[in-house]
């Protein structure tokens, strides 16, 4: 399997993440968007979005970080990251649309502000960031985890975002069991780190 990716993406850490956490043999292929490689031809005929990650398992091509997710997941029988069951498995995706929205939208975007300078109103998009994560506070008030009692795709979609929220100008410290919650899955067997960029809070 191939994985293209880029280091300041928290779509492409997502996926580099999961596949580590299951132990899973990738070639992580480094794509230069500086250079628009990932507008090249070459790559936009593997995914007409012209987004990373993407992964090519033998020429199955998965762009898309939830879906590669949901991918490995599947083929290397993992249900204990996403489990069979119908209310577990709706419980997950309920989170994976969190991740793909409110996350992408708040603090996702507040970093793309800082890094990239991005069009966003910073206080627009640092407003919907705590929002979401005030939500997210109050689900893990009593649990570890966010829909089990084990580790789902559901928590890997969530961290990478909210882990370097502060680069997008977002002040985590008051989120407690957020906190507590970015921790564990820092000490999960395979964690990789996603790259600290030092913008905002983080500079």
């Amino acid at each position: 399997m191939k994985l293209y990716f880029h280091p300041i993406s928290g779509h492409a850490h997502r996926a580099r993440l999961f596949l580590s956490l299951i132990g899973a043999d990738v070639e992580i292929i480094d794509v230069d968007l500086a250079k628009g490689q990932h507008k090249s031809s070459e790559y936009l005929a593997l995914n007409r979005f012209g987004q990373v990650p993407l992964l090519d398992d033998d020429g199955v091509i998965v762009p898309d970080s939830n879906a590669i997710m949901i991918y490995a997941a599947k083929k290397f029988g993992r249900t204990d990251w996403l489990p069979e069951d119908p209310a577990a498995a709706a419980a997950i995706q309920r989170w994976l649309s969190v991740a793909a929205g409110q996350i992408a939208f708040g603090p996702a975007a507040a970093r793309l502000v800082t890094i990239f300078n991005a069009g966003f109103n910073p206080e627009e998009v640092i407003g919907r960031a705590h929002a979401v994560l005030k939500v997210i506070e109050a689900e893990l008030v009593g649990r570890q985890w966010i829909t089990a009692d084990h580790p789902t795709i559901a928590d890997v979609a969530l961290y990478s975002y909210i882990a370097r929220a502060p680069e997008g100008n977002v002040d985590v410290s008051a989120y407690v069991n957020v906190k507590a919650w970015l921790g564990r899955i820092e000490a999960l067997p395979g964690f990789v780190e996603f790259g600290v960029t030092p913008v905002g809070l983080a500079a």
